[in-house]
């Protein structure tokens, strides 16, 4: 007996999970990924009720937030915005693969990451 869940993956598009006897395989309908902006995550000091908007495509010149980059280098992949609630600091994620977009949750460490190639800022 196999089961099919829907969901959406960050990019945005569906994704299907296909699971049969104990086995997992996901296809998502978008090969759009985020390339590694840094390998390690952005100290940054946030104002409560400011409207912020995380790059996720990995991009953007202003890292960790987005300049638009994305709708011509990684169609599909969109900003995360948020608002925090508090002053303070915050540590963004930087590798743009992290589970709880925007903020780092160490996925940096993996190796994936720290053997990735850090693109090179593009002249306009």
């Amino acid at each position: 007996m196999s089961a099919v869940r829907k969901s959406l993956c960050r990019a945005g598009a569906a994704t299907l999970t296909l699971q049969r006897l104990g086995q997992r395989a996901q296809c998502c309908s978008s090969r759009v990924q985020p390339v590694v902006a840094a390998r390690k995550p952005f100290k940054e000091e946030l104002q409560a009720g400011k409207r912020y908007a995380w790059c996720a495509c990995g991009h953007s010149k202003k890292q960790p937030f987005c300049d638009g980059a994305h709708k011509h280098m990684a169609p599909g992949l969109s900003p995360v915005r948020f608002t925090p609630e508090k002053d303070g600091t915050a540590w963004l994620c930087g590798c743009k693969h992290t589970a709880s977009a925007p903020y780092c949750d160490g996925t940096h460490k993996q190796d994936f990451v720290q053997q990735a190639q850090i693109p090179e800022p593009q002249q306009h």
